[in-house]
C-alpha cells in the first residue's frame, strides 16, 4: 500500500510547503532538493541500476538509459525546468499551460513504473517529489489560473505516480517491458538528479551548505 499512498504524501507535503513558504522558493526548499537529487541518484546507482544490467545486456541497456536522458531533455524543455528549480516565466494571460502539465504528467507517470519491483525506490520518489510539488505548487499559486484549475492539475499530476505503478504491477503488457521501461526510468534519474546537483548555488555559504545535504542523501540512501 505505501507504494501507492508515499508519492501522493509526497505531493501534500510539498503543497504543505509551499504555502508555509508563502509562494517563496526558500533556501530551505533548495537545499531540499539538492538532498532529493542526492538520495534519488544514489538509490538508482545502488539498487535499481545494477538490477536491470542482471536482466538486460550491457550495450541494449546503455542504449535505453541515453534515451531516458534525451527524454528527460524534451521533457525539461516543455516545462522549461520548473522540476529542478528553473524559474517558470509566469503570463499574465489564464490560459491552462497545456505542455507543462502534460510534460510533469509524463515524467510522473514514469517514476511509478520502478516502485513495484524495486522498494526502495519509492523512498527515492518520495523525497524527490517533496521539492518538486512546492516548486510546482509555487508556480500555481503565483500564476493567474483559477483555482480550479490549480486543484485539477495537482490532482492529476499526484495521480500519475501510483496510476504508472499499478499499471507496471497489473498490466501483463507492461510487466513483459517493465525492465525497459525501467532502464528508461535510470536515464531520467539521472539527468535530473545530475542537473540538481551540478547547479551552482548563491554564495559559498549555501554551496557549502549543498554539499553537506547532498553528502546526507547519499549516506541515508546507503543505509537503505
Amino acid at each position: 500500500m505505501s507504494t501507492y499512498l508515499l508519492p501522493v504524501f509526497a505531493i501534500v507535503i510539498g503543497v504543505i510547503i509551499a504555502f508555509i513558504t508563502k509562494k517563496q522558493k526558500s533556501v530551505g526548499t533548495k537545499l531540499l532538493l539538492a538532498f532529493s537529487g542526492a538520495f534519488l541518484l544514489a538509490l538508482t546507482l545502488f539498487d535499481l541500476l545494477p538490477e536491470v544490467y542482471h536482466h538486460l545486456d550491457a550495450k541494449r541497456t546503455g542504449f535505453f538509459i541515453m534515451c531516458g536522458i534525451l527524454l528527460q531533455i524534451i521533457l525539461e524543455f516543455l516545462s522549461q525546468g520548473i522540476e529542478h528549480g528553473h524559474e517558470h516565466k509566469l503570463k499574465e494571460d489564464k490560459k491552462f499551460p497545456w505542455v507543462l502539465f502534460i510534460s510533469l504528467c509524463i515524467h510522473s507517470f514514469l517514476e511509478g513504473f520502478p516502485i513495484h519491483h524495486h522498494n526502495d525506490m519509492v523512498y527515492g520518489v518520495f523525497i524527490h517529489k517533496i521539492p518538486i510539488a512546492a516548486l510546482i505548487t509555487t508556480f500555481l499559486l503565483q500564476s493567474n489560473y483559477s483555482k480550479m484549475q490549480i486543484i485539477g492539475f495537482l490532482i492529476v499530476f499526484t495521480a500519475m505516480t501510483p496510476l504508472g505503478s499499478f499499471i507496471s504491477n497489473n498490466m501483463v503488457l507492461a510487466t513483459e517491458y517493465v525492465d525497459y521501461v525501467n532502464v528508461i526510468v535510470i536515464g531520467v534519474f539521472l539527468h535530473i538528479a545530475t542537473t540538481i546537483l551540478f547547479e551552482t548555488g548563491e554564495g559559498h555559504t549555501f554551496n557549502l551548505s549543498k554539499l553537506l545535504v547532498i553528502c546526507f542523501g547519499v549516506f541515508i540512501a546507503n543505509l537503505i
